[in-house]
């Protein structure tokens, strides 16, 4: 079922986001290093508080998993998305995926970047820069009455043009009166098809751009998405809202 959001929603809906998008900037500032993936979610946790929110990760069960652990989700280099916060040191030349869920006043906000630990080589970077662009590509197409592939479409083409792969197996998804509703947004997919989009709607857009090859496993730990081949994993998410032209980034501080 597709929610279309009130103005009164909304308005609660944009609160979580802004503590999320806080958060990320608060976690940003802390990569480095030498720094422990526990002392990120300890970060994270603590500023979530604070703002009188829960962590929207932890406890989260889905298909049968264990809860979460942890605060946020910790992916370092070949780890996709869902990496298990702890005592994991971050390296210089690594880079890691930082997601964010905050459930404040019965709404839910949802958003990721990813940043390079401390000097990482122009490969990485470039996987960065191309992952971050194809969000932003794929949100402008987030307009009423365009259709959900047009979003889906638009990243791929733009991902595989420069030479990455979009992971298939997962994807993004609605927003708002829960952590994960309808409809599902593939990061892949034939533009001009799929459901009509009105505005109201909250989606959380995030593409997951693999160095290498599209397939992914999960790893060990019953969470973390690896990469089948190894190579790096570049991940970025923004809550968006569906109006009448421009749609609305409510990630952002």
């Amino acid at each position: 079922m597709i929610y279309i959001k009130t103005k009164k929603e909304i308005d609660l809906i944009r609160e979580s986001c802004k503590i999320v998008a806080e958060t990320l900037q608060l976690l940003k500032a802390n990569v480095k290093p030498g720094t422990t993936t526990f002392e990120l979610d300890k970060i994270a946790e603590d500023y979530i508080l604070s703002n009188n929110a829960k962590a929207a990760f932890k406890g989260y069960s889905q298909g049968g998993s264990f809860s979460f652990p942890g605060s946020i989700c910790t992916s370092v280099d070949d780890a996709v998305v869902h990496g298990i916060p702890g005592h994991r040191v971050l390296n210089n030349g690594e880079i890691i995926s930082l997601d964010v869920g905050v459930f404040k006043n019965k709404y839910y906000g949802d958003a990721a970047i990813t940043v390079p630990v401390g000097n990482i080589n122009a490969e990485k970077q470039k996987l960065l820069d191309v992952t971050e662009k194809a969000l932003y590509i794929g949100i402008e197409e987030a307009k009423e009455n365009n259709r959900l592939n047009d979003i889906s479409g638009s990243i791929q083409e733009y991902v595989e043009t420069n030479g990455f792969s979009v992971v298939r197996e997962l994807c993004g998804h609605g927003v708002g009166k829960y952590l994960h509703e309808d409809p599902s947004v593939p990061n892949f997919g034939k533009k001009g098809t799929g459901v009509k989009l009105r505005k109201g709607m909250t989606l959380a857009i995030e593409p997951m751009v693999n160095f290498g090859k599209s397939k992914v496993h999960t790893g060990d730990d019953g969470w973390t998405v690896l990469t089948a081949d190894g190579s790096p994993s570049a991940h970025f998410e923004h809550t968006i809202l569906i109006s009448n032209g421009k749609p609305e980034i409510l990630t952002v501080v």
